[in-house]
């Protein structure tokens, strides 16, 4: 089949530093780059339309896009009304630190038995920690920013969460340069899902195959890696 003469993608305009809008109105974010590099990658020409969270996945099924680039996990749920490309990207489960608890670098059940470890009440890293970290002092806290709070205060001895957003926290003005992260990254389909990738019509695996092949060429290339340290200078792996 020969490749299409457009690829037209739709993501969000306020997930920052994913995909999100400049004051002039224009879309940028790690996505949105990493869209138009695939396109500039593959030769061809692509849009790239900013449309609400809920709207994304209509819009491919009634074939007014043709791929979701937007953060959107694929899981079973979705694998049941869409397709995915193979994942571009991984949210790993990452702990945190005072910058000065080298102590902590060792991370593993044995080492952390006895010591207190926070985490956002009722997320999956919670889940993953009760399982695989039973023997720590486990404190849970209603929110993700309490829960850094406590951190930065010295209340807790590790934070536990989405590797993410706690890079984006130690890049940030908030964390104040105090912590860093300590061991990891932890990966697991079943506590934190089986990847980012880029939506598309079921049935549409020619666009499937291509954008994969692109992806493969971007990390090949170094283009991949060049996005993620402008976007992520704190890894979150």
């Amino acid at each position: 089949m020969p490749a299409p003469r457009v690829i037209r993608f739709v993501t969000e305009d306020d997930y920052p530093p994913f995909n999100f809008a400049l004051p002039d109105g224009s879309l940028t974010g790690f996505n949105v780059e990493l869209a138009r590099a695939l396109c500039e990658e593959l030769k061809i020409s692509c849009t790239i339309q900013p449309r609400r969270w809920d709207t994304l996945v209509p819009a491919l099924t009634d074939n007014r896009a043709d791929a979701v680039i937007a953060s959107m996990a694929s899981t079973p749920e979705r694998r049941a009304e869409i397709d995915f490309t193979a994942p571009y990207y991984r949210t790993p489960g990452r702990f945190v630190s005072a910058r000065d608890a080298t102590e902590l670098d060792d991370v593993r059940p044995e080492t952390l038995r006895g010591k207190i470890v926070g985490v956002q009440a009722g997320t999956a890293h919670e889940a993953f920690l009760r399982d695989l970290f039973g023997g720590a002092d486990i404190r849970t806290f209603e929110t993700a920013n309490a829960a850094r709070a406590a951190l930065k205060a010295g209340e807790i001895r590790l934070l536990f969460g989405d590797g993410v957003s706690l890079a984006l926290w130690l890049n940030g003005t908030d964390a104040g340069g105090c912590c860093a992260f300590r061991g990891g990254p932890f990966l697991s389909e079943r506590y934190f899902g089986e990847g980012i990738g880029i939506a598309l019509r079921k049935g549409n695996g020619d666009l499937r195959r291509l954008l994969e092949y692109g992806l493969k060429q971007l990390h090949q290339r170094g283009v991949y890696a060049d996005l993620y340290l402008k976007y992520f200078p704190v890894g979150f792996f």
